[in-house]
């Protein structure tokens, strides 16, 4: 039993919690306003697709260098820097007076999509091994509802303030909102609990590897991140005609020298501790983060495309009003609250592999039964499908990142920050295939996956000492915290 004393670890997921809600308030602040915009500002359809895109685009490689950051300074100086700098952009967009600008901050502000990743790491310092999971579950689904809440409030609040401008004054509000927390943050936050030191890696640019193995599919596990950046400045030169081919090329070439010069890191990074030798106490497998990546890709990556298109579906299939499809297809969002956090919590009880592993069987039935959902079932029945759908996503999640800090403690953000950025490329490989095929296929499509990834979650292998498998242990263990006088509590 680890020496340490994990009192106020409750206040620091509060404050960690709250962080990442706020984050996703302002990521989702504009969903409530595009019938808004598209008025005001006299957009077209392709310009509020370009709009959808700036919301994404940078928030993939920003989970990535996020992720770099809180290994390199701690998790509270980042996320306190990231909500003061990013209320900069939510400003601008507040302010915009034409599509370049309402573009050019969106895309600035998609940065702020990657706050996520930095809680993970300062969640799992404050928690004892046996009780991570449940806590991660709590900070990603309860931080994930924010994205609701900026539905279900934004529009009361742009029409309590009135006039045509109400809008910016809902949106400029969640900026001061995050640049008054960030403050806030930066000044009650403690990277770890006392007597603990946060450990770094010794080489910052790349996660560190423990052979050459590993090094070769860390490599390969980078390529898709530069491939879904390629494939949006395509989308934004070819289909939405938004940039010319002359820049379409230049950003190709930075994507390309930018992946040189990562792959470059990667080697930099790792080459001594490889040709010396890695300790043994030090050494872990990337297939574990490679698994992990795959596992995101198609629980997180398949809830926000399946939320993205869900309210059409059932509009089109029951002839549901807009009203009555949205409140419908929300109940897959609102699922996050419990699912989530429960997902983490039968990791710690019962296994995280084992967890995972039966979660994400139950992923690929459930999308299965979504796909033979037609006009002819009962509401009441599409919906119960629906939402036990949506559990098994959302514990997947859950499950995910309950697994997350334990591949290997130092270099927690990083990981944690690649497999987010796989949940953003998985939303948008599904949304793409969407666009070629039927809702049936498109279900059946996310179920295949599901399926080759259950199978790929039987090579992972069980973190040791994670999981309490009875309230005898736990009493046994403070029995004998007490007699040693060892000032370790257990919440």
């Amino acid at each position: 039993m680890e020496n340490v004393s994990y009192k106020g670890n409750i206040k620091i997921l509060g404050f960690t919690t709250l962080a990442f809600f706020l984050t996703f308030v302002v990521w989702f602040n504009m969903a409530p306003f595009m019938t808004t915009l598209k008025s005001v500002f006299g957009l077209t359809n392709d310009q509020v697709a370009i709009l959808a895109v700036a919301n994404v685009a940078l928030t993939i490689p920003a989970r990535v260098l996020i992720g770099m950051l809180v290994d390199r300074f701690g998790p509270r100086k980042v996320y306190a820097s990231l909500l003061i700098l990013l209320s900069i952009p939510c400003f601008a967009f507040a302010l915009s007076n034409s599509f370049i600008q309402l573009m050019i901050s969106r895309m600035f502000l998609a940065i702020i999509g990657a706050g996520f990743v930095v809680g993970i790491r300062l969640v799992a310092e404050w928690f004892p091994k046996e009780r991570v999971g449940l806590a991660e579950g709590i900070y990603g689904g309860w931080g994930n509802f924010g994205s609701a809440f900026a539905a279900m409030t934004l529009p009361t609040l742009a029409i309590v303030f009135g006039g045509e401008n109400g809008w910016r004054y809902a949106i400029g509000l969640t900026g001061a909102i995050v640049l008054v927390y960030g403050l806030i943050f930066m000044r009650l936050v403690k990277d770890t609990p006392d007597g603990v030191t946060l450990t770094r890696q010794k080489k910052s640019g790349a996660l560190e590897v423990t052979s050459y193995k590993d090094m070769f599919f860390l490599i390969v596990m980078t390529l898709p991140v530069y491939g879904i950046l390629s494939f949006l400045t395509y989308r934004l030169n070819q289909q939405l005609n938004f940039i010319s081919t002359n820049v379409a090329i230049f950003v190709y070439c930075f994507l390309g020298t930018l992946l040189i010069y990562n792959l470059y890191k990667i080697w930099d990074v790792n080459k001594e501790g490889l040709r010396n030798g890695v300790p043994e106490n030090e050494k872990y497998s990337f297939k574990q983060v490679a698994i992990l990546e795959f596992s995101y890709f198609c629980t997180f990556g398949s809830e926000l495309a399946v939320v993205s298109m869900l309210p059409t579906f059932y509009e089109e299939t029951f002839s549901l009003s807009i009203a009555q499809a949205g409140l419908v297809a929300g109940s897959f969002a609102f699922m996050n609250l419990m699912s989530r956090p429960g997902g983490g919590w039968l990791s710690d009880k019962f296994g995280r592999k084992k967890t995972l592993t039966i979660l994400m069987a139950g992923l690929a039935v459930g999308y299965i039964g979504m796909a033979q959902i037609g006009s002819s079932w009962p509401i009441w029945l599409a919906i119960l499908l629906t939402m036990g759908c949506s559990f098994f996503v959302q514990a997947g999640e859950g499950a995910v990142y309950a697994m997350v800090p334990f591949v290997k403690r130092k270099v927690t953000g990083q990981i944690s920050g690649m497999v987010g950025a796989y949940g953003n490329i998985g939303a948008t490989t599904f949304l793409t295939i969407f666009s070629f095929v039927s809702p049936k296929m498109f279900f059946i499509f996310i179920s295949i996956s599901a399926i080759v990834c259950f199978f790929c979650t039987l090579f992972l292998k069980e973190p040791q000492n994670t999981t309490v498998t009875s309230q005898k242990q736990v009493k046994e263990k403070v029995a004998s915290v007490n007699s040693t006088g060892a000032s370790t509590t257990i919440n």
